[in-house]
């Protein structure tokens, strides 16, 4: 059975423990916790610490094992979203090695899925990006075979500011790319954290990769997407993303949520269905953000079967 959860980046100011309380009082399953190297975010939803893994240790594990057991939440993935293959050295390394952290800890507390990027150079191609791509992710692959953990790659292009053109800074964003990915690297723990709200302002169909790519689909992202189309037609599709699309909250873009939920369900897909929250509606408080996780849960809940 599918679960409801969300993504712990939209509540930066509070500790995991609260979090999940927040969740269990909702009524959601699990949560995505983040898992950032402590620092100063570059971006909006970056730099989110819930579980410090610089720290880690027999007394941090007991801790989280605590929350999760006390609030009777799950966590459905450690989250962390670099760009493990940047132009700049020292960023790729430092984003790598703590994707290895995340890799080496999830099996520490139970888990079996880490959420990330692929990355990019937006400055060169796929064809251009490739072989480094292959170099950096075939022992970061077999890192996590060794442990048993499966890597959830998200299909955000990450093309929304000025730095990230022209190509952004995530590789893997449609079908044809997932296919010679997952070829070439040649393994069963490299998988998807399927968001549809990216595909729909790259004016892709959401619903149809769904079934070709069943056995890849690890974990899955619950972000809506609007289109204005007044935007669109006056800049036209080559412009930056943000100049035409808004990510919205489940129910208030353009995803058919009842399609896309019953085409999960077609797959006999059991994992979680996270509401990731970037609408700037909401944004303006904490008590708005909360908000945000209780109208998304009792939206989304109508699609889903009740707890048992």
């Amino acid at each position: 059975m599918m679960q409801l959860g969300f993504h712990s980046a939209i509540l930066p100011d509070l500790e995991l423990s609260s979090i999940m309380d927040l969740a269990a009082e909702i009524g959601y399953s699990s949560v995505e916790v983040m898992c950032w190297p402590p620092s100063k975010a570059e971006r909006r939803y970056a730099g989110v610490t819930h579980i410090d893994l610089m720290e880690f240790n027999d007394n941090s594990i007991a801790k989280v094992e605590k929350v999760v057991q006390i609030s009777g939440i799950a966590i459905s993935a450690l989250g962390f979203y670099p760009n493990c293959l940047s132009a700049d050295e020292a960023e790729s390394t430092a984003a790598v090695t703590h994707l290895c952290r995340l890799i080496e800890a999830a099996p520490r507390l139970g888990l079996s899925t880490v959420t990330t990027f692929i990355g990019r150079n937006p400055k060169q191609s796929v064809d251009e990006n490739w072989p480094r791509l292959l170099k950096t992710w075939k022992p970061i692959v077999e890192l996590a075979e060794s442990k048993g953990v499966r890597i959830a790659i998200e299909n955000c292009p990450m093309f929304f500011s000025k730095d990230e053109w022209p190509g952004g800074k995530n590789i893997a964003t449609s079908p044809n790319i997932w296919r010679r990915l997952f070829y070439d690297i040649g393994s069963l723990n490299l998988g998807l954290n399927y968001d549809p709200s990216h595909m729909i302002w790259q004016h892709m169909d959401y619903l149809l990769p769904i079934n070709e790519f069943a056995s890849r689909i690890f974990h899955i992202h619950a972000k809506d997407a609007r289109i204005d189309r007044r935007r669109l037609n006056d800049c036209g599709i080559l412009a930056n993303p943000n100049d035409f699309h808004s990510p919205k909250l489940p129910g208030l873009g353009e995803i058919n949520w009842g399609a896309f939920l019953a085409a999960l369900g077609d797959i006999d897909y059991h994992g979680c269905v996270c509401v990731e929250v970037e609408d700037r509606s909401y944004e303006g408080s904490l008590e708005l953000r909360k908000e945000s996780l209780r109208q998304s849960f009792r939206y989304l809940r109508q699609f889903m079967p009740a707890k048992k």
